[in-house]
């Protein structure tokens, strides 16, 4: 049995079989199985035509009413050859519609199938528990803040002490220390001889003193001693 004797018996015992029409995936079958029928019968007719004109060259202008006829031939299996390229381009556009038209409708059958889902998850949710969930979550975030900066500040030991209490107490270990090297210094003793009238003679004299040859090492220390403490004396 032929490929097109089976394609027609099998679309009229798909019709006998009741109102149910056949699914794509069944027309999609049978649209492939025919393209690729007409394709070999384009590669039959194109081997025809070439066996055609290589007859009428064959005999040429010795038998022309054989060549003529060759020639008809050729023409009659390049109609047919057209008429197939026609029916391949519908049946291909045919073949694109269905698929595309196949594809649309199992993309809305799966997102029927997600929407379905959707519904069935969100049953067992009531927005009001959300919210109370939501509120719980904050409360319980800002309360690990808390703790956070809690551990995180520094701990305050020993803070019981009164600062003002040992700052005065420092004061009165300060003066106490000031006192006590008070009492070490030793201040000069108040010179016995009387001060001069006016400062430039005492100046005078100590000029003149530094001028004059000492005689000894003693009485130069004797001197200046006495010319020290003078000058103090007078400055103070």
């Amino acid at each position: 049995m032929s490929k097109v004797s089976r394609f027609f018996k099998g679309g009229g015992s798909a019709a006998s079989k009741g109102r149910r029409g056949p699914s794509p995936q069944e027309a999609l079958a049978r649209l492939r199985e025919t393209e690729e029928m007409l394709g070999k019968k384009q590669e039959y007719l194109e081997t025809r035509i070439e066996r055609e004109l290589a007859l009428a060259r064959q005999h040429g202008t010795k038998n022309k009413r054989a060549a003529l006829q060759a020639l008809k031939r050729k023409k009659r299996y390049e109609k047919q050859l057209s008429q197939i390229d026609g029916t391949l381009s519908t049946i291909e556009f045919q073949r694109e519609a269905l698929e595309n038209s196949h594809t649309n409708t199992e993309v809305l059958k799966n997102m029927g199938y997600a929407a379905q889902a959707m519904k069935k998850v969100h049953e067992n949710m009531d927005l009001n528990k959300i919210d109370d969930l939501m509120q719980d979550i904050t409360e319980q975030q800002d309360v690990a803040q808390e703790i956070s900066e809690a551990i995180s500040s520094r701990a305050a030991f020993g803070d019981e002490f009164d600062e003002d209490e040992l700052m005065a107490e420092l004061e009165e270990l300060e003066q106490e220390e000031m006192n006590k090297r008070m009492r070490d210094v030793r201040l000069p003793s108040v010179p016995s001889t009387s001060l001069p009238s006016r400062p430039g003679k005492l100046l005078a004299c100590h000029f003149k003193f530094l001028t004059i040859k000492p005689c000894s090492s003693t009485r130069k220390r004797v001197e200046d001693e006495d010319d020290m403490k003078q000058l103090a004396a007078w400055a103070s």
